[in-house]
């Protein structure tokens, strides 16, 4: 079998995989680059979004062999020195929770920001497809209006309950300290 030769984060590489191997796998376990995460292993969760040709795709859904002579993005590849704006935007939102979905999150932005600088809700809505077992939706689409210098509309605050009843108290573990935000 010869190595399948694709260019990586800029660097040319050649994979020694079976050609019908998911790209993950070869980012994964033979280029090392860990970034990319596997969820669901069939599309559905975009945590393994890269951007190949520039466009963001699910490495999950395409083969080695499909990825062959093109050019692959992963997080890893995605900023030299610092932050790139996208996951500056992230951070200053608050998006980032456990983590697990943010690189994918993050590659689904830049490869919507770089079609369309400054994107639509209906653009945001189709292009980000990942899930954020952190329920940051909000945040995330807060921050792709910021990377994409776009107004970000405010935030209105929820009124505290009166009086803490059975049905309105915090589960147990779950309480918010007094200035924390909910």
């Amino acid at each position: 079998m010869a190595a399948v030769p694709l260019t990586i984060n800029d660097r040319p590489l050649g994979i020694d995989m079976d050609p019908e191997t998911p790209l993950l796998w070869a980012l994964r376990d033979e280029a090392n680059l860990t970034g990319t995460k596997y969820g669901c292993g069939n599309g559905d969760c975009g945590s393994c979004m890269v951007l190949i040709d520039g466009t963001a795709l699910r490495s999950c859904l395409v083969t080695l062999g499909e990825a062959e002579g093109r050019f692959v993005q992963t997080i890893e590849g995605l900023s030299r020195g610092g932050l790139h704006p996208v996951q500056q935007a992230l951070v200053d939102e608050g998006a980032i929770q456990c983590g697990f979905c943010t690189p994918g999150v993050v590659m689904a932005i830049v490869g919507l920001l770089a079609r369309s600088p400054r994107p639509s809700e209906e653009q945001i809505a189709e292009a980000i497809p990942n899930i954020c077992r952190c329920g940051t939706y909000p945040r995330i689409k807060r921050a792709i209006l910021r990377a994409s210098g776009q107004r970000i509309p405010r935030v209105e605050a929820r009124p505290a309950p009166a009086e803490a009843t059975p049905d309105t108290a915090p589960a147990p573990g779950f309480e918010i300290a007094p200035g924390e935000e909910a």
